[in-house]
């Protein structure tokens, strides 16, 4: 009898990686069955995964009664939470994340699945506080505490980012530039969060027993600032500039909200790395031990190309 997997944000990045990834599992797809959780069950986003073969249901994070229906007769659950650069939002993913893992227990699901991060504040011994990185690591230890077997996928920075906020933009000669307080040759982990996170989740369904207990480095692999630039130039075929700039000029440049977040967050990859001093190391082993073929950053580009 095939396990029943459920997962939050069905609609999203994450979640729909996870379920592509299950359906197109030669093993998986007969092991599990899906249902997909999201806020509106009638969007053309659930209409498609409906099409399927995924139970589709509409569902209150932050409802115990949804959250109660929604995961009943759950085997595996894959969780997910989003970060909210409001005031009380990073207050208020904590208390959902540990809400939702209390109903995942209630549930007598065997398995659950966190999408988190590691802990800058940890690593850095307090220097570098990173609330949207420690609160989803606060989650994590609590789950940890719970009666039921557990994984946790830790995704490096996201490929998506350099079409937002890391997008290069026209210099004052016209040529592509980026802009960073960091050093050129600070390391980032990239992933395809849309095309590979199912890649590594799949990797903890097929061998739960092999990853309980574990944090998992997701990227396809590390890349330096420099090499982040020239990658771009061959996509669009355009010089294309990191340029560093100094912190205060940078901070100007962000939102108060976010501003103190993201520049220790920036701080702590260059002195500590994404994920601590073994960053390279960890990444390499486990995306050799992903379950399928990694997106690098410059097939991204191919298939989202840059607007130049």
């Amino acid at each position: 009898m095939s396990k029943l997997l459920v997962v939050f944000g069905a609609t999203g990045q994450q979640g729909a990686s996870v379920i592509t990834q299950v359906l197109e599992d030669a093993e998986l797809s007969k092991q599990y069955t899906i249902r997909g959780l999201t806020r509106d069950s009638s969007s053309s986003k659930s209409q498609s995964l409906v099409s399927k073969g995924v139970e589709m249901v509409q569902c209150d994070a932050d409802s115990p009664s949804s959250l109660q229906a929604a995961l009943s007769g759950a085997h595996t659950v894959f969780v997910m939470t989003v970060t909210m650069y409001v005031p009380g939002g990073i207050e208020k993913e904590t208390v959902q994340g540990k809400a939702i893992a209390d109903e995942v227990v209630k549930s007598g699901a065997k398995f659950l699945i966190y999408s988190s991060l590691p802990s800058p504040k940890a690593v850095s011994g307090g220097k570098y506080p990173v609330d949207s990185f420690d609160n989803k690591k606060l989650v994590q230890d609590y789950i940890s505490s719970l009666p039921i077997d557990s994984a946790f996928f830790w995704p490096g920075t996201f490929m998506q980012n350099f079409h937002t906020g890391m997008a290069p933009r026209p210099g004052p000669d016209g040529n592509l530039v980026f802009w960073g307080f960091v050093t050129p040759e600070t390391v980032f982990p990239l992933i395809d969060i849309a095309a590979d996170t199912g890649k590594y989740v799949a990797t903890i369904l097929a061998a739960p027993e092999q990853y309980r207990g574990k944090s998992l480095a997701c990227a396809t692999r590390t890349y330096t600032m420099t090499e982040v630039a020239e990658i771009m130039a061959r996509s669009t075929g355009k010089p294309v500039t990191y340029k560093q700039i100094p912190k205060d000029v940078f901070g100007g440049f962000l939102g108060e909200e976010s501003r103190e977040t993201l520049l220790n967050m920036l701080s702590y990859f260059e002195e500590f790395g994404y994920y601590g001093k073994d960053t390279a190391a960890l990444v390499r082993d486990m995306a050799s031990a992903a379950r399928g073929k990694l997106t690098e950053f410059e097939e991204y580009l191919t298939r989202e190309s840059l607007k130049a």
